[in-house]
Formats: structure tokens, C-alpha cells, sequence
């Protein structure tokens, strides 16, 4: 029997701030690829080896991401949408009952949505490797052999070998660097975070060490409701799941845990230090990422989105730009960005978590000025898209085409509109734009009124079935 992946997409990706953040977090990112992390994550597990419909388990507020994602590749999966994080333990039990609901004697194989492993071939064979031990009912973690004494990821000390695999010896947190280089110099191995496991083992182990996970996410999962093409978790039930990482609550208790070591290349794309790691770099060691150049520098990484970004002089530091914010550390303090933003979330800055581009199940829009009284907007729909049919109770808005031909209902009223047309719509008027042609439609929305923030919907109709929209919620 093949492995069903079980991929989890709930992180929030903070360490990899700017480019990454709550509306798009960093798993649905590129790095030295034309795909996502997520999508690259999926594709590695297309061989005999994987089940072919993976299951995914992932953020309410990301579904659209997941599907558009996922449709990008022409992957069908089974989505399950957590109504809120509860940690990687209860994520993990969603899926494997998910598993279970398709065959009782499911094997899973548990990966993070959000991780680089260029060798796709080494992977599957070691997750084929360890099949013996997994039908013998151990639940195994890959070991990576450590290049470096790294002090960002936990560690793994191997024991007794199994037919495959080998016996956990102990589990340690992220070391200091000293105390990492004497693991490394002893043999433990980084842990890695993915996991191969029988689903009705899994269960039963989870239920022994930690049960209130289990009842909590299996009323959940009873209870569920399916919604277009994804599962909603009941929210009431999953909220009562204690908030616990997978380690902590089964890997470092029970009796079953067993770890692989393999040499293949991975790494957890945990901060921007380790995003150099994941594309190509000059003679001078210099990772360039969008538009921007280092002169008289060495073992810098620059990421750029659209300015030209340049640095003149500097040594081993990270350097990135966006639209809206620019960050530079050096790339031994990488790890501290997440700091930084829950510093910026503690004084309320929408830029901690909001990107200027917001991605919706229609499309995307981008703000690109504002002040009092209006704000512009360069808004793109994807071919088939369509916004809520709404109104406004303080804006009136003016729509510019740019490219393509959308479809426009005020008041019941629609037309359809060809590039350099604009049109009016009055506050307080009943509206809908809808893209039926085969490519994106372009327009520059200008919004004036007393009041332009997002939650000013009142939302009539919706293709999507979203709920009525709340604060900090879009078209």
C-alpha cells in the first residue's frame, strides 16, 4: 500500500518577514524555483512510492491559496481547514483520521508544507525504505546528517538498529552552538520534522499520551462540514484540542519512535540565512534574488521584489526589499526576525502581518497609494473570477481598465468593458465585476470617500461562500 502524504500548510512563516507573512506566508512562496514551496512539496511526492491525492491540512484563511496552488500543478487533494492553529499535533490527527476514513490500514507520511529537498528520487527511496518498520508499527522521523553544527533545528541520537531504521536514543531542542558541535562530533542527526507512521498506530499513540487531542479533533472531524471543495473542522469541537507540537506530545514519550538517517539535502527554509541555501550564489558567495547587485562583498543574500536593491562593501549580511519595508541584519542574527515582528504586531503595524498585495479567491489587489479621502488600487482577476455582489456605506469607486474585458453590474444594470473604458460606481450602489474571458482582467480601482477600509462590504452574494465580511476582510 502507498503512502498517503499528509501535508501541513499552517505556518505562518514569520522568520522569512517581509516576504512572508500572514496573508501569504512563506510555504506559498518561491525560492530558486519557479513553484511554490507547497506546490514543490506536493509535486516530490508523485511517484509509485505516494498515494495520488494527497491530504492537506491548513488555514481557514489560506484555503483559496492551497486550491489555486494546488490547481496550478493539476493536483486534486482532500483539504482540510483548521478554524484555527492548534499545533502540529492536532493537525497531525485530523489527517490521519482523514487517512483512515479512506482505508483502515493507512500508512501517512507527515511533511511540513514549508521545507527544500532538491532530490526528489533520494526522498522517495528512503520514505520506501522504512515501509518494514512502519508496518511494524513504529512511527519514524527522518534523521538528516548535519553539514554544519547548526543551532536551528532540533537533534535526533540514533540507538539500536531496526530492519531499516533505528531506535531513538534520545530527542534534544535547538543546542547551543558549542553543545552542537559535540552532537554533531557524536552522531545525532538533524530532525527534520517529517514522519512515516501507521494512521491506526498514530492514533492510538497520540490517544495514550495525549487523549484530549484525540476526542477533541475526532468531534471535530464528526462534526465537519464540507464547503466547495474543502472540509471545515467544526470550530467549536477543534478549539478544545490542547495546543501541542507532535514532538513534545508523542515522539519524545513513546516507545515507538524509530528515526531514518538520510543524506539527502533538506532544509526547513527557517530564516533567511537558510533561504541562501536554496539557490545559486556568485564566486564571491553572493545570493542575488530579484533585482539587486553587491559590489566589493562577500556571502551576502539580497532579495529584491521589482527596486533594484545594491549594496556596497558588506560581508554575510541579509539585505530585503520590498514595496512597502526593508529589512537588513546581519545573517548571524537571521534568526531574530521573528522578534522583530511580534515587536511590530505589539504596536498594532499593519505591516507585520499585511502585505500591500492581498490575495483573494477571485485574484489579488495591491494598494498602491493612499491618503485622506481615497486610495488606489491596481486590482487583477483571474479569468472565471468574480467579486461578492456588495455595496458600500462610505466610498464611491471609479474603475480604470487596463487589460482584458470585465463584466460590470451596478444596479442591476451590466455591461461589459473593453481597455482605456472606466465607470463610476456610486456609494451605495449594488455592484459586481466578473471576468468571463480566458485571460486576467486589469483595472485601477479609485476609491473616495469618508471612510476606505476593507470591512465597508456589505456583502449580498457571494461565488465563494464566504461569510458576511468582517474587519480586515476583502471583496
Amino acid at each position: 500500500m502507498a503512502f498517503i502524504p499528509i501535508i501541513l500548510s499552517g505556518g505562518s512563516g514569520t522568520r522569512l518577514w517581509p516576504v512572508s507573512r500572514r496573508s501569504k506566508p512563506k510555504q506559498f512562496l518561491c525560492f530558486g524555483s519557479d513553484r511554490s514551496l507547497f506546490q514543490n512539496t506536493v509535486l516530490r511526492c508523485r511517484s509509485a512510492v505516494f498515494d495520488a491525492r494527497p491530504i492537506v491540512v491548513g488555514s481557514d484563511d489560506h484555503r483559496f491559496l492551497l486550491a489555486e496552488d494546488l490547481l496550478e500543478i493539476g493536483i486534486e487533494a482532500d483539504i482540510l481547514l483548521e478554524p484555527e492553529a492548534r499545533n502540529s499535533c492536532a493537525a497531525i490527527v485530523a489527517g490521519c483520521l482523514q487517512a483512515r476514513r479512506r482505508s483502515p490500514d493507512a500508512k501517512v507520511l507527515v511533511l511540513a508544507a514549508d521545507h527544500f529537498i532538491p532530490d526528489a528520487g533520494a526522498f522517495a527511496e528512503a520514505v520506501e525504505r522504512v515501509k518494514k518498520d512502519v508496518d511494524a508499527g513504529r512511527l519514524v522521523t527522518f534523521g538528516v546528517k548535519p553539514t554544519q553544527p547548526s543551532t536551528a533545528y532540533g537533534y535526533i541520537l540514533p540507538g539500536e538498529p531496526l530492519a531499516v531504521a533505528c531506535n531513538v536514543e534520545r530527542f534534544v531542542e535547538k543546542p547551543i552552538r558549542d553543545i552542537a558541535r559535540a552532537y554533531v562530533a557524536d552522531g545525532y542527526l538533524w530532525n527534520s520534522g517529517n514522519f512515516a507512521f501507521r494512521a491506526d498506530v498514530l492514533l492510538e499513540e497520540v490517544d495514550r499520551h495525549e487523549p484530549n487531542v484525540v476526542k477533541a479533533v475526532s468531534d471535530a472531524f464528526d462534526t465537519a462540514t464540507r464547503d466547495l471543495d474543502f472540509l471545515r473542522l467544526d470550530p467549536e469541537s477543534f478549539r478544545a484540542a490542547p495546543s501541542i507540537a507532535f514532538d513534545n506530545a508523542v515522539m519524545e514519550r513513546t516507545a515507538q519512535a524509530a528515526v531514518m538517517p538520510v543524506n539527502y539535502d533538506w532544509s526547513d527554509v527557517g530564516s533567511w540565512d537558510a533561504v541562501g541555501g536554496t539557490v545559486g550564489s556568485d564566486e564571491d558567495g553572493n545570493a542575488i534574488i530579484g533585482s539587486g547587485m553587491v559590489m566589493d562583498g562577500r556571502n551576502n543574500l539580497v532579495h529584491s521584489e521589482g527596486r533594484l536593491t545594491a549594496a556596497i562593501g558588506v560581508d554575510d549580511m541579509v539585505v530585503v526589499a520590498t514595496r512597502d519595508c526593508v529589512l537588513v541584519t546581519p545573517k548571524h542574527r537571521a534568526e531574530e526576525v521573528k522578534v522583530l515582528v511580534f515587536r511590530l504586531q505589539e504596536e498594532e503595524r499593519p505591516e507585520a502581518n499585511e502585505s500591500l498585495k492581498i490575495f483573494r479567491p477571485w485574484g489579488n489587489y495591491e494598494r498602491l497609494d493612499i491618503d485622506d479621502g481615497y486610495q488606489v488600487k491596481r486590482i487583477v482577476v483571474k479569468p472565471g473570477g468574480i467579486l461578492s455582489l456588495q455595496k458600500h456605506r462610505f466610498r464611491a469607486e471609479h474603475w480604470v481598465v487596463v487589460q482584458g474585458h470585465p463584466e460590470v453590474e451596478i444596479n442591476g444594470a451590466v455591461q461589459t468593458l473593453d481597455p482605456n473604458q472606466s465607470i463610476y460606481v456610486p456609494l451605495g450602489a449594488v455592484h459586481r465585476l466578473s471576468n468571463r474571458g480566458r485571460e486576467p482582467v486589469v483595472l485601477i480601482e479609485i476609491q473616495t470617500g469618508t471612510y476606505l477600509g476593507e470591512d465597508d462590504i456589505i456583502r449580498l452574494e457571494d461565488t465563494y461562500n464566504r461569510v458576511a465580511p468582517k474587519e480586515g476582510q476583502a471583496a
